[in-house]
């Protein structure tokens, strides 16, 4: 039986209490109350800056508003860039319920739809150390939507803008494209990147911790759209010329070619394509061959197409006329031990001979006449040796060595185009000077209506005398006779040199060329033509490169409104001469 417990009879509690205790313990209570009002009113009232911000800095948010990109548009006002909405996909991994059977049925879907493994997937979502990671992004903007119906819990998107390219792969390296972040990395989209991308806007909001925006926070900046611009590449002579380009190179097995059109008149860029090429919005499987611009960036001796420039000298200084005779046998000459030959031995040459028939040494006597600093001059005005002034990424010098340091040997090899090295894009600005009576006028990739200025290399009659040897080249018994077109006359230099490799040249690895106008007494357009190692039994200039000038010249100038200046029949010419290295 339990024992009764008297609690009012326990000593403790019969002692009494010191009065001061308990005012002390009510004071410190008022006390601590009074702190708690001093710090809310300080936090509230007094220095609140410090604690909005890290109440921003939680919750606050500042959103991009992404500026659109400006459009690139050809001479006539075709679309060759321009930006269209995406959908990128992001997720919260540790939200996204994948024990959930509803969840896991829906991920085949989304898979598919991402054109993305399903393990791929599983392991992205799976990693719940993450509390972002992004899915893929720049999808179509349909595809995005079907994205959003599927209402998987923690998977989200966001707006974005990609480029589309309607001229793919032929306007490939002229427009460029851009990456993800909707930067220019290649071609004008590099070049006039800060033009085109505008200024990105601003806004501040409140964000849940799933990325709702709840409210927003002060004014909208908006964004400044990019500029839009216009080139000179009419994209209908760009795609034709690629596609003959292109068809070129694999009927002769090439490794690549090259092919520039320029308006002779304005130095406008009427077409710059490369083959092999990519596609700028599918650059899955991108190769470096694919990528490289080598109509710009690539150097090569340009070989006999440099003869009219050394002739053009003698001429200029009236060491010759067109109609003084070179005896160029018995093909060939040896300078300072050194021994240069033609392929044939064509004995007594004209001036106009020498071009026509491409000697070698017929350019080599002339070329000894001549001081080597007369030479570098002539040169180095046409435009060799120094990097092109275009608003393009990669253009290259080329090479032209002081001519202090030329040897007697190197100065002959120069004259007809070797030891000397330039771009497919310089050989064509450099043929200005013949197309634009004696002057070099420089190039633009930007549409132009106003007649370009030129600078003087040759007298208006020199650069007549050129045109004129350039259309017998081109014609009966010349090196280019296939460069021939129907209804329009043209005039041309083909090109055939050895590849250098290290320290020598190759066997059996040539570059072929060739570089022409039309129609010949008033030029308006002039093609640079380059087929790199062609290896189908033929690899003259004048039968590989020269047909596709002769396609690209009548179509271009058709284009034009040209009306045509000899009779419509056909011109081409079975068996072309062959030039000499």
């Amino acid at each position: 039986m339990s024992r009764s417990v008297l609690y009012t009879s326990s000593p403790l509690l019969a002692s009494k209490t010191p009065a001061w205790r308990s005012h002390f313990i009510v004071g410190m209570i008022a006390l601590g109350f009074v702190g708690l009002g001093a710090r809310a009113a300080y936090v509230q009232v007094l220095d609140n800056d410090f604690f909005l911000r890290q109440g921003e800095v939680r919750f606050a948010r500042t959103l991009e508003l992404p500026a659109n990109r400006g459009k690139i548009l050809d001479r006539n006002g075709l679309i060759l860039a321009s930006s269209v909405p995406a959908a990128s996909i992001w997720a919260i991994p540790e939200d996204v319920e994948l024990d959930n059977p509803e969840v896991r049925a829906k991920l085949p879907a989304l898979a598919k739809l991402l054109e993305m493994p399903l393990p791929e997937l599983q392991a992205k979502l799976a990693d719940e150390d993450k509390t972002f990671v992004w899915i893929k992004r720049q999808l179509d903007w349909d595809i995005g939507q079907k994205i959003a119906a599927l209402d998987i819990k923690g998977v989200y998107q966001r707006k974005e803008y990609k480029r589309q390219y309607p001229e793919g792969e032929s306007a490939a390296h002229v427009v460029g494209f851009t990456n993800v972040e909707d930067k220019g990395q290649e071609g004008m989209e590099l070049a006039f990147d800060k033009l085109l991308s505008g200024k990105a806007g601003s806004r501040r909001v409140i964000k849940d911790r799933l990325g709702r925006v709840v409210d927003g926070l002060g004014e909208e900046i908006p964004p400044q759209d990019g500029r839009d611009m216009q080139l000179s590449i009419d994209s209908k002579v760009q795609f034709f010329a690629y596609q003959k380009l292109r068809d070129q190179v694999e009927a002769h097995k090439a490794k690549a070619g090259s092919v520039v059109v320029l308006d002779a008149n304005t130095g406008e860029v009427l077409a710059l394509a490369n083959y092999p090429s990519y596609v700028p919005d599918k650059r899955k499987n991108l190769t470096g061959e694919q990528l490289r611009n080598r109509a710009i960036t690539d150097t090569f001796e340009p070989g006999s197409t440099m003869k009219p420039f050394t002739i053009g000298i003698a001429l200029e200084t009236k060491r010759v006329r067109p109609e003084t005779v070179i005896d160029t046998n018995p093909g060939r000459i040896t300078i300072t031990g050194s021994t240069i030959s033609d392929t044939h031995n064509y004995g007594a040459l004209t001036v106009e001979g020498v071009i026509q028939k491409s000697s070698n040494v017929g350019t080599t006597k002339l070329a000894m006449q001549m001081p080597a600093k007369e030479m570098w001059e002539t040169f180095s005005a046409a435009g060799f040796g120094q990097k092109p002034q275009i608003a393009f990424p990669g253009a290259v010098s080329g090479r032209l060595r002081p001519y202090k340091t030329w040897r007697p040997v190197e100065q002959a090899t120069m004259s007809y185009g070797y030891g000397l090295s330039a771009s497919l894009f310089q050989m064509a600005r450099s043929y200005t000077v013949f197309a634009h009576d004696g002057r070099i006028i420089p190039a633009t990739m930007l549409k132009s209506s106003e007649p370009a200025v030129g600078v003087p290399v040759f007298s208006p009659k020199t650069a007549s005398q050129i045109r004129k040897m350039l259309q017998m080249a081109a014609g009966p018994g010349g090196t280019g006779q296939r460069a021939q077109t129907q209804g329009y006359s043209v005039g041309g230099k083909s090109g055939t040199a050895r590849k250098q490799i290290g320290k020598s040249y190759a066997a059996g690895k040539y570059r072929a060329w060739f570089t022409g106008m039309a129609p010949i007494d008033k030029p308006r357009i002039i093609i640079a033509v380059m087929v790199d190692e062609p290896s189908n039994g033929q690899v003259y200039g004048g039968l590989v490169a020269a047909p596709v000038f002769s396609e690209v010249a009548q179509q271009t100038l058709r284009m034009m409104g040209v009306q045509p200046d000899i009779d419509v029949k056909p011109q081409i010419v079975a068996n072309p001469v062959e030039e000499s290295l």
